[in-house]
């Protein structure tokens, strides 16, 4: 998979579902998507006419905006919420060491799931992590050359990505970020004291 289609979809569910074109490539680009996940301007547009194509997306003309053309909007279809979720919980199982903005572009939507299922998908991942590990570990010192390296920093990848991945388990289940579904905790002094009988 790629990183373009989770983050066009996510995108249009940050603006509430609904959004136009230019709306989505500025909010991606202000996350710096250019550089890390290789998407452009024109992979966005690109992404939004195949995803309308697909009835993930609702493309409809808005009129009345001015003097200028009509312009689209893209809603999100009931498929698109369920590619979005789809994609998201791929993203965050997936162990691709050859597209890292993957795993990058979920991190952006983690709050879109339940906490419960976050943690259990990153679990997953655990699993994903220490099977490629063990795919690469046995060949170190095989080679007898500087290929050694690669394998090396492959395995050191993995063993920081589980770290991380603990971490991050860690942190949902002692209750950080407010996840989908969940109220935002109020903090003590904030609640308002009833008030007495007038």
């Amino acid at each position: 998979m790629t990183a373009t289609r989770l983050l066009v979809l996510g995108g249009i569910r940050h603006f509430g579902g609904r959004a136009h074109g230019y709306d989505i490539r500025r909010e991606l680009m202000s996350w710096g998507s250019s550089e890390w996940a290789n998407v452009n301007p024109g992979s966005i547009y690109h992404a939004l006419k195949q995803l309308a194509k697909e009835g993930l997306l609702d493309a409809q003309e808005v009129t009345g905006h001015g003097a200028g053309p009509p312009r689209t909007d893209y809603v999100i279809t009931a498929a698109g919420e369920a590619e979005f979720l789809r994609l998201l919980r791929e993203a965050i199982t997936t162990v691709d060491v050859r597209h890292p903005e993957v795993l990058s572009a979920s991190l952006g939507f983690l709050t879109e799931l339940p906490r419960d299922e976050a943690i259990a998908l990153f679990q997953r991942r655990l699993t994903g992590l220490a099977e490629w590990r063990s795919s690469v570990a046995p060949h170190l010192d095989e080679t007898g050359d500087h290929l050694n390296e690669l394998l090396g920093w492959w395995v050191h990848s993995a063993d920081t990505a589980t770290e991380w991945t603990l971490g991050l388990i860690e942190r949902l289940r002692n209750g950080a970020y407010v996840m989908a579904g969940e109220r935002p905790r109020v903090a003590q002094g904030d609640a308002q004291e009833p008030s007495g009988p007038s």
